[in-house]
């Protein structure tokens, strides 16, 4: 028999009616979309670089991650219409950053778990 699964069911009523409380009242469909798009190794390196600079211009994206100002930008605007990110144009040339202070939390606090996983193997 696994080890990883319970014997024999007991439910606690009380923590499962709190959390179906607690999803209805929320949007996980809209979470999950986060995560997806943060779930690509090209976007997860952007954001990260975003975190890091705070402001980077389309071409400076593009740089980093090794791709076409075309393909870069694809990822930024999918960033962008998921509310992870934010744009301004300065003249010629348009810069991303993190849409907010949480979103470079989520972005860092990745990257900081990853790196203990790594410590403990």
């Amino acid at each position: 028999m696994a080890k990883d699964i319970c014997e024999v069911t007991c439910v606690n009523e009380e923590k499962v009616t709190r959390a179906k409380q607690n999803l209805t009242e929320q949007n996980p469909m809209e979470v999950a979309k986060i995560f997806k798009a943060l779930s690509d190794d090209t976007r997860i390196k952007i954001a990260y670089a975003l975190s890091l600079e705070g402001e980077l211009c389309v071409c400076d994206v593009a740089n980093i991650i090794g791709s076409s100002t075309a393909t870069a930008s694809h990822h930024l605007r999918l960033l962008k219409n998921l509310g992870l990110a934010t744009y301004q144009k300065k003249g010629k040339l348009v810069f991303y950053s993190l849409d907010d202070e949480h979103v470079k939390q989520l972005v860092e606090i990745a990257f900081q778990h990853q790196m203990e996983a790594i410590k403990v193997e």
